[in-house]
């Protein structure tokens, strides 16, 4: 299932073109995965109390057309993999249904004091994929 968050363009968003800086994608990918997260009953600040995290292990992404100031974005979201300590996510930038960039972006669960891969909290692996099989 695909999660969608909207985002508007901003001046601090853009380089001196007017045209979105590459690495703000990043942010927006990274906001609607918390996002995603959320929907699960999960918020960050909880899971780091609990001494988990969530790091990027691995980014691939294609910038296809440039994103200008004040465009409204929707940034989709679809869980594509979800391992024991690893969870792989399709992300794109979208707008009027024109993909504008997209990623898939491979996400480890660490163990905040050890830097060590854990496994996922059972509860929060069940919510993902109860997530991804309801689409």
């Amino acid at each position: 299932m695909s999660d969608t968050i909207e985002l508007r363009i901003y001046y601090e968003d853009t380089d001196a073109q007017g045209v979105v800086f590459y690495a703000n994608y990043l942010k927006y990918f990274e906001r609607a995965r918390t996002e995603f997260l959320r929907k699960c009953g999960y918020l960050q600040n909880e899971l780091l109390d609990k001494n988990i995290i969530f790091i990027v292990n691995k980014l691939d992404i294609h910038y296809k057309k440039p994103v200008l100031l004040d465009q409204l974005i929707k940034i989709e979201s679809s869980l594509s993999e979800l391992k024991k300590a690893s969870f792989s996510f399709n992300q794109r930038v979208v707008i009027n249904s024109q993909i504008m960039c997209e990623a898939n972006v491979l996400c480890g669960c660490v163990d905040l004091e050890t830097k060590k891969p854990i496994a996922l909290p059972d509860e929060l692996r069940k919510k993902m994929l109860d997530k991804k099989n309801a689409s």
